[in-house]
């Protein structure tokens, strides 16, 4: 996973030492260099990048106000030959302070933590983005979770749904309009009024019926066009 970054320092020599640094770091992969804190401006309203190494002393604006600025701020290291600002600038979220003159190894440091913040990032945006594999469903008086890879199919019975599994059936007192809501769409399709599937699980199919597990399963008119597309996946 490559980590992206700008560096901004009015001072060239102290861009040329980050460019060495960078260099050596195999995940870091540097997309500018400004000695303009506002080129740099215009340059991330048009790229996104993850990482920012930033100087605190600049003349036109300072790194702190700099960032202060920014309504999406990527994470940033602040590089500066004062220390007295490193209260502030952890105040601002920064991920690090290098005190300059930096070494390669202090800098690799910086660059190693931006890159496992970067990797939990992307982890916990995985996680949310996943879709859960199981469901809760109420039966009676408790509440049991279902594999969503053990359904098979749902049948509605009266004011209740038949949870069909692998291994056993699942009474739940609900509307099968709430059963559909409860399902991932892209997994479960309604055939009739009275029955929902498991895409996955469907064996074979004729004009009239699927089959699961040699389970005739209706297709309703009204669904005709639905198990149609299925079909066609």
């Amino acid at each position: 996973m490559k980590l992206t970054a700008i560096a901004i320092d009015d001072e060239p020599v102290a861009l040329a030492v980050i460019k060495n640094h960078a260099a050596m770091v195999p995940f870091l992969e540097m997309k500018g260099f400004f000695t303009n804190a506002f080129d740099a401006i215009d340059f991330l309203s048009k790229e996104k990048i993850d990482l920012l190494f930033l100087d605190i002393k600049m003349p036109d604006i300072s790194g702190l106000d700099f960032l202060s600025s920014l309504a999406q701020p990527p994470m940033t290291v602040f590089t500066t030959a004062y220390s007295e600002h490193a209260v502030k600038s952890f105040e601002l979220d920064a991920i690090d302070y290098l005190l300059k003159p930096f070494s390669l190894i202090r800098f690799m440091k910086a660059c190693n933590k931006a890159h496992s913040l970067l990797q939990l990032k992307q982890q916990h945006v995985g996680a949310v983005n996943k879709e859960p594999d199981y469901i809760f469903v109420k039966s009676g008086y408790e509440q049991f979770r279902i594999m969503l890879d053990d359904i098979l199919y749902l049948e509605s019975a009266g004011n209740y749904v038949n949870f069909i599994l692998n291994d056993r059936k699942l009474m739940s007192r609900l509307s099968m309009q709430e059963a559909v809501e409860l399902l991932p769409a892209a997994s479960f399709t309604r055939v009739h009024r009275s029955y929902i599937v498991a895409n996955n699980k469907i064996e074979r199919a004729d004009r009239s019926s699927l089959y699961i597990k040699n389970i005739p399963i209706p297709i309703g008119a009204a669904y005709a066009a639905a198990v149609e597309r299925l079909l066609d996946l």
